[in-house]
């Protein structure tokens, strides 16, 4: 029991160093620490103060005892001036005390003062580093958001392009489908030109209509030229339509008059000769 609850401690916090590194934010965190550094600046400077201020409290009263010491050997002399030896005895007795007291405050001073020393190199130096720490912050940042902004650019440049082959697929699914379209209406109009496919609607016709339809045409297109050469002039007259149908009754179908004929020969006669008298 007891490894199956470190199993899952040991899981969650997986899971939590995990859902924690992808919400940090690594320049949050330097300006977090640079904060930090200001901070213990701050308080290494105010120890400093206050232990100069400590060490002037204390030479204000070393100048105090000095005064009072130097009070008391003048007291002695002009006691001795005076003939009053006793007065002079207490005198440089309380002068000897206070200089037991001043040598104690010297010392006291001197530890300050080294103390103090100690403090301002020692913030001095935390100055120094923090400064590096700030300079180095900003390269880091300032390198962190471009390598951020070169990774939405790519992330973006990649978005685009996943987009183009989208785009890129579906026009080649168009083509496709069009031909096929395509195809499939050629198919049907064949279908139905050849007859084994109904048309309901009636449009579609047949191979004898669409040759009658034809002849109907070319037909058309001779009454057309006929009407045409009689606007010209060129038409034969109704009389000659006249004789030239009775000539085809008389001779049949498929036959021509002699007369024409000998004219033909007379013609292919004739114009051999006029060609020989040119030469």
């Amino acid at each position: 029991m007891t490894g199956i609850m470190k199993r899952m401690a040991m899981i969650f916090r997986a899971k939590a160093n995990k859902a924690l590194d992808k919400r940090e934010d690594p320049r949050e965190m330097l300006d977090y620490s640079y904060q930090k550094q200001l901070e213990l600046l701050q308080k290494v400077r105010r120890g400093v103060a206050d232990v100069a201020t400590s060490r002037k409290r204390l030479e204000l009263q070393l100048r105090q005892l000095e005064q009072q010491a130097a009070k008391h050997e003048d007291q002695g002399r002009k006691a001795l001036s005076l003939g009053r030896e006793d007065l002079a005895r207490e005198a440089l007795t309380r002068r000897s005390g206070i200089m037991q007291q001043i040598g104690d405050m010297q010392l006291q001073y001197e530890q300050l003062q080294s103390e103090e020393e100690k403090l301002t190199l020692a913030s001095q130096r935390l100055q120094a580093r923090v400064d590096a720490f700030r300079i180095r912050k900003e390269t880091i940042k300032a390198t962190y958001t471009a390598s951020e902004a070169q990774a939405n650019i790519g992330g973006a440049i990649a978005g685009i392009s996943e987009e183009m082959a989208d785009v890129g697929l579906a026009m080649q699914r168009a083509e496709d489908k069009t031909a096929q379209m395509q195809a499939r209406a050629g198919a049907i109009d064949e279908l139905l030109a050849s007859g084994a496919l109904d048309d309901p609607t009636g449009m579609a016709k047949d191979d004898i209509t669409a040759e009658l339809e034809r002849l109907s045409s070319g037909s058309d297109v001779e009454l057309e030229i006929m009407r045409m050469k009689q606007e010209l002039g060129q038409a034969p007259t109704p009389a000659q339509q006249a004789l030239e149908q009775s000539r085809q009754q008389a001779l049949g179908p498929g036959q021509s008059a002699p007369g024409a004929a000998f004219r033909e020969q007379n013609d292919a006669e004739y114009q051999p000769r006029f060609e020989k008298q040119g030469e």
